[in-house]
C-alpha cells in the first residue's frame, strides 16, 4: 500500500520544492486539497489525519496549531518550520550531525527539519567541538550569503516581480538586531556554550548559500594546523553520501567560493582554508538554500523514516565549482 503524504503549505517556496521532488515516486501518493480549501483550517486538518505522513511548511505559529490539530496517532510529521528545532519532543532532521541521528529520524513520530543556515554552520561546528578541538565558548561570528528564495515569496517577488528587477537591492545584509532565530538552534544543535554572532545576507541571486566561520587560534583547544581541521571533518564525514569535505588540493585551487555551486542538489561542501603561520583558519559550507537547507532534507528525512531508497538529484561536484567571472 502506498504512502500518503499531505504537504501542508505545498504552494510556498519549500513546500513547491518538496512536491516536485516526491512527484510521480513510486509508493508515495501526494495528497491535495482544491484551491478554495487550502486555507480552510478544517479541509487541512482532515487531510492531515487521514495520511500517513504530514510535512508542513508554513510559519512558525501555524505549524504549532497544524500540530495541535493531529489528533491521529499513526500520523507521522516533519516540520520544515522553525518552530521545533530545539523542542526536546522533537527529533532533529539533520541525519549526518551525529552517530546515530539517520536510525533516530527512521524511528521518530514528529521530525524537526534543520534551517537553512543552521545545516551549514553545525555540520561545521559540532564534529570540531565533540573532537576537543574547538572551544565551545569561542567567540564566533558566522558569516553567510543566500539566494533571494531564502526570504520566500516575498524576496522572489522582490527580484522577479514585473517592474521590480531594476530597483531590488544586489546584496543586503539583515538581522542586525542580533536576535536572528536560528541562533539558538545552531548553539544547541552545534554544542556551543557562548552565543555566536550570526550575520545574515542575501545576495542578487535565486538560490544557494556560501557560509563561512573565521577562526583564531586562541579559539582551539591546542595548536592545530588547517590540515588537523579538514582531517577531523573527513573523518566525520567519510561515509556520508551527501556531504563532501574538500581535500588539499581541492582547497588550493579554489580562489572564490560559488554559493550557486550546488543548486538542485541535496548535497553539503565543506572545506578548510587557513594560514598556520597567521594562526588563522576559514571553515566554509556551500550548498542549495533550497536543497539541503529545505526541501531536499526534508525529502531526506521522510526517505529514512519510509525506508526508502534515497532519489539521486546532484549535479557533478568532483571538482570545487568556481563563480563564472
Amino acid at each position: 500500500m502506498n504512502t500518503r503524504v499531505f504537504i501542508d503549505g505545498d504552494q510556498g517556496t519549500t513546500g513547491l520544492k518538496i512536491r516536485e521532488r516526491l512527484s510521480g515516486r513510486p509508493g508515495i501518493d501526494l495528497v491535495t486539497l482544491p484551491d478554495g480549501l487550502r486555507k480552510n483550517a478544517a479541509a487541512r486538518a482532515q487531510a492531515g489525519n487521514d495520511c500517513d505522513v504530514v510535512v508542513l511548511c508554513l510559519p512558525d505559529e501555524a505549524a504549532r496549531q497544524a500540530v495541535a490539530g493531529i489528533r491521529n496517532p499513526r500520523v507521522r510529521v516533519i516540520d520544515a518550520s522553525s518552530a521545533h528545532r530545539t523542542h526536546a519532543d522533537w527529533v532533529y532532521g539533520f541525519p549526518e550531525m551525529a552517530a546515530g541521528q539517520g536510525d533516530r529520524i527512521a524511528q521518530a513520530m514528529q521530525v524537526s527539519n534543520p534551517g537553512c543556515y543552521p545545516t551549514g554552520a553545525i555540520a561545521l561546528l559540532r564534529p570540531l567541538v565533540e573532537a576537543g578541538c574547538l572551544r565551545s565558548d569561542a567567540p564566533l561570528s558566522i558569516h553567510a550569503v543566500s539566494g533571494y528564495s531564502g526570504r520566500g515569496r516575498e524576496g522572489i517577488a522582490a527580484h522577479e516581480g514585473p517592474g521590480t528587477a531594476a530597483t531590488a537591492l544586489p546584496f543586503q545584509i539583515y538581522g542586525l538586531d542580533l536576535q536572528h532565530k536560528h541562533v539558538p538552534e545552531i548553539r544547541q544543535h552545534a554544542g556551543l556554550r557562548g552565543r555566536p554572532f550570526f550575520v545574515p545576507s542575501y545576495g542578487g541571486f535565486r538560490q544557494g548559500i556560501a557560509l563561512t566561520i573565521a577562526l583564531h587560534a586562541a579559539m582551539l583547544h591546542r595548536p592545530m594546523t588547517a590540515q588537523a581541521l579538514r582531517d577531523v571533518l573527513a573523518r566525520n564525514y567519510r561515509d556520508q553520501g551527501h556531504v563532501q569535505v574538500l581535500d588539499a588540493a581541492q582547497t588550493g585551487a579554489l580562489t572564490r567560493l560559488d554559493p550557486q555551486a550546488l543548486n538542485g542538489s541535496n548535497d553539503l561542501q565543506l572545506a578548510v582554508f587557513g594560514s598556520d603561520t597567521h594562526g588563522q583558519i576559514l571553515l566554509s559550507a556551500v550548498f542549495d538554500n533550497l536543497g539541503k537547507g529545505a526541501s531536499g532534507a526534508a525529502v531526506q528525512n521522510l526517505e529514512l523514516m519510509l525506508g526508502l531508497a534515497p532519489r539521486t538529484h546532484a549535479p557533478d561536484v568532483s571538482h570545487p565549482v568556481e563563480y563564472a567571472a
